[in-house]
C-alpha cells in the first residue's frame, strides 16, 4: 500500500524540466511551496460530479460575477496548485486574488496528487492525452452547470488542453491566459533528435511514483501534440501569455556535473531549452492578433506561485477586457 506522504515526493521527482523549464534556478528542481493561509468565506462549491461511466471528478469554485475563470493545472498538479505560493512570497495566491473579482473554478484531473493524499477525482486509464483532458473538463463543467462565458487560465502542460479546449468550445470562450504554457513549438523548433530528449524530460522519471501510485497522471506527448497541431484556430478573444524568463542553460550544466540529469540528456541541452522556449512562447502570443506577451517576470516555470500578483493582474486584465466588450 502506498503511504499517505508519497504523492508529494513523487510529484516533486516527476516534474523535472516539465515544460522546457520547471523550476526556479534559485530553488533547484521545483520551487518549494507552502499553502497560503485560508481567509474569508469557504469555497462556494467543492464537490465531485460524474463525467463518464460512473467516474467522478472534483471541482471547486468561489467568488461571484462573470465571466467565470477556469484554471487548468500543469502535469500532475491539482486544483490546489492555484492556492499555493513559493516559500517567502507575501502576495496572496492566484486563486484567492481572482476569486475576489469573479466566479473562479479549479479542478483535479485524474491522477493528480493533493497535498499528502491522492487525487480527489476517480482514476482513469493512463497515459492520457490532451483530447481526453478536454473531454473530461467539458463533461465536468456541463455536469456542474458551469457553462457560458469563460476565461481559461492554463499553466505548463495544461496549456495543451487549453489550446484544444478553446478551439473545440469556442462558443463559451471569452478570454485566455497562458502561463509558461507547453506549446507545440517545443516539437516544431527542435530537431527529431532534440525532440526525443525533450519528450523524455517532459515525461520525467516517475518510476518511484508509479510504484507508490499506479494511477498517477502521465501524458502521451506524441498523441497530444498531434491533436493540438490538428486543432482549429484560437478564437479572437483577449489573450495574455506570461512566460518564465530565468534561463536553464547554466542550471542544466550544473545538474549534468552533479549527475542529476536523466540518462542521455547532454550537458548543453539547457541552452536548447532556452532557445526553443523563447520561440515557442512567442508562437503562443501570435495565436491571437493584439495579444499581450509578458516576458519580464523574474520567475522560473511556476510563475503563478513565484509571482502570483503578476499572474493575477494578467488574468484581471483579461476579465476587464471581456466585461468592457459585453
Amino acid at each position: 500500500m502506498p503511504t499517505r506522504s508519497s504523492p508529494l515526493a513523487a510529484t516533486a521527482a516527476a516534474v523535472m524540466l516539465l515544460s522546457a523549464c520547471s523550476a526556479s534556478p534559485e530553488t533547484g528542481l521545483q520551487a518549494e511551496t507552502t499553502e497560503a493561509a485560508t481567509t474569508g468565506a469557504p469555497a462556494a462549491l467543492a464537490e465531485t460530479f460524474e463525467v463518464d461511466d460512473g467516474r467522478s471528478m472534483y471541482l471547486e469554485c468561489e467568488g461571484s460575477g462573470s465571466p467565470r475563470v477556469v484554471f487548468i493545472s500543469g502535469q500532475r498538479a491539482s486544483a490546489q496548485d492555484w492556492s499555493l505560493v513559493t516559500d517567502g512570497v507575501d502576495d496572496a495566491p492566484v486563486f484567492e486574488q481572482v476569486s475576489q473579482h469573479t466566479w473562479t473554478c479549479a479542478y483535479d484531473r485524474p491522477g493528480t496528487p493533493v497535498g499528502e493524499s491522492f487525487s480527489r477525482s476517480d482514476p482513469a486509464p493512463m497515459p492520457t492525452t490532451s483530447e481526453q483532458m478536454v473531454e473530461d473538463l467539458h463533461a465536468l463543467l456541463v455536469a456542474a452547470g458551469e457553462t457560458g462565458p469563460t476565461v481559461v487560465v492554463a499553466h505548463s502542460v495544461g496549456g495543451l488542453a487549453a489550446r484544444l479546449y478553446v478551439a473545440e468550445h469556442s462558443e463559451d470562450i471569452a478570454g485566455l491566459v497562458l502561463i509558461d504554457a507547453t506549446s507545440t513549438g517545443l516539437q516544431d523548433f527542435e530537431t527529431p533528435e532534440q525532440w526525443e530528449i525533450q519528450r523524455k524530460l517532459l515525461a520525467g522519471d516517475i518510476s518511484e511514483s508509479l510504484a507508490e501510485y499506479p494511477d498517477i497522471e502521465r501524458l502521451d506527448f506524441d498523441a497530444s501534440f498531434a491533436q493540438v497541431h490538428a486543432a482549429g484556430p484560437v478564437p479572437e478573444v483577449p489573450l495574455v501569455v506570461v512566460s518564465a524568463d530565468q534561463p536553464w542553460g547554466p542550471i542544466v550544466e550544473q545538474q549534468y556535473a552533479d549527475g542529476e540529469l536523466l540518462p542521455g540528456v547532454p550537458a548543453d541541452f539547457g541552452y536548447v531549452l532556452d532557445d526553443v522556449h523563447l520561440k515557442s512562447q512567442a508562437a503562443l502570443a501570435a495565436l491571437v492578433p493584439g495579444s499581450e506577451h509578458v516576458t519580464d517576470t523574474d520567475s522560473g516555470h511556476n510563475v503563478h506561485q513565484e509571482q502570483p500578483q503578476l499572474v493575477s493582474d494578467a488574468i484581471l486584465t483579461v476579465i476587464d477586457e471581456v466585461r468592457a466588450a459585453q
